[in-house]
């Protein structure tokens, strides 16, 4: 017979999703109403502030896709690219090679700027790309490699971009809420994100954010956009100023007013704050791997502290060292994608799950587990350099 569902309680230290703070859960048991009731439409306008001040814009096109991060993704390609567009894509990882899926789908051609996995992208390649390619109109790029764990600055890339007379898609998916991100300083005309990484969320939407640039060129398409559901020049009118609502969609109530109390979260937490927390316990965490003898993949200065890339000992059965983590201690971490699969695991530091008690349970839990299967490791001293990095 069928019965309802009761998951176990985890803790989530993956790639995403990450542990969901309980008063967002608690957000999402509240009454339903309309979506154009006046009073959810009030909320509306409250979460484009909020999601404005994540992503440090002052960009009217500030909304949530409801739908996930892919989805805002696509959202993003789909609107500014068009047929016999040229986009250049600077792929460092899983997630630009997406990129290149969304281009040809657009019927643009897609430039490929490749570096090598757990780098940074390298601002000289994608210069190259701008002068040998002076037709081109947008440049894409991931600031959070989730696949890696690296990061890629920004700033520099746009500079780049807007010299050549291009627009910019950047995936911060993973990043925002758990490291510095800038969208009208650095000069990001198009950005996606996803609810479930450093926001503390549940999955399913995708903040998105779009500059006058590139509003101007959505609304100067010489050609429909593809898809129906995504097409901005629709969803403005829903996601608009006002009271009056043109109807689009039926939107995920229920899930927006978590996405509203994830964000109301993150402003009371202060956003700097939030990074500088993502920082402090990735140190802690740092220190008791090292010690257990894991080696990052990513050089120190391109690692974002929400996700932590480190090489699988020789020997080590990937698979087997994850499922026991799961099975004997409810504790989630991640596999590696791509050309990582089976060389990495992935651990997450995001949102909620970007706290103390969760640094100290994956060290000890991974220190007992390597030891189990074989690896001479020192699972004491590895918490030892743990506390030690917490001043303890």
């Amino acid at each position: 017979m069928t019965s309802s569902f009761h998951p176990p309680q985890r803790t989530l230290m993956g790639p995403g999703p990450s542990d969901v703070n309980p008063r967002i859960l608690e957000a999402m048991s509240r009454p339903t109403i309309g979506h154009l009731d006046p009073l959810f439409v009030q909320m509306m306008d409250e979460m484009k502030g909020l999601l404005q001040y994540a992503f440090q814009t002052k960009n009217e096109l500030t909304i949530p896709v409801s739908a996930p991060g892919s989805a805002g993704m696509e959202t993003c390609f789909v609107n500014l690219v068009e047929p016999g567009d040229t986009v250049i894509i600077c792929q460092n990882g899983v997630f630009g090679g997406r990129m290149k899926e969304n281009v040809e789908r657009c019927g643009a051609t897609a430039i490929m700027v490749e570096d090598e996995w757990g780098t940074a992208c390298d601002p000289a390649k994608l210069e190259a790309a701008l002068k040998a390619h002076p037709e081109a109109t947008t440049v894409a790029f991931v600031h959070a490699e989730t696949s890696t764990g690296a990061s890629t600055d920004v700033k520099t890339m746009c500079d780049l971009a807007h010299a050549h007379g291009c627009l910019t898609i950047v995936d911060a998916v993973t990043s925002l809420g758990g490291t510095e991100l800038r969208v009208d300083d650095w000069g990001i005309d198009a950005i996606y994100s996803g609810t479930q990484k450093c926001l503390s969320c549940t999955p399913g939407l995708s903040p998105v954010s779009f500059s006058p640039a590139a509003v101007e060129r959505i609304q100067n398409r010489k050609t429909k956009v593809q898809s129906w559901f995504l097409d901005l020049n629709l969803v403005m009118g829903y996601w608009g100023q006002g009271a009056k609502r043109a109807y689009h969609h039926t939107a995920p109530i229920n899930a927006l007013y978590a996405l509203h109390e994830a964000l109301v979260l993150l402003k009371e937490e202060g956003l700097e704050n939030a990074w500088a927390r993502h920082a402090k316990h990735h140190n802690a965490l740092k220190a008791g791997l090292e010690t257990l003898g894991l080696s990052f993949i990513v050089p120190e200065a391109d690692r974002l502290p929400q996700l932590n890339s480190v090489s699988i000992p020789d020997g080590v059965d990937d698979a087997q060292v994850r499922g026991i983590l799961l099975n004997d201690y409810n504790l989630e971490i991640g596999a590696g994608l791509g050309v990582m699969a089976g060389k990495v695991w992935r651990i997450g530091l995001m949102g909620y799950a970007c706290r103390k008690d969760n640094v100290l349970t994956c060290v000890s839990a991974l220190g007992e587990v390597l030891g189990r299967v074989g690896v001479d490791v020192d699972a004491k001293k590895a918490m030892a350099a743990t506390l030690s990095a917490y001043g303890e």
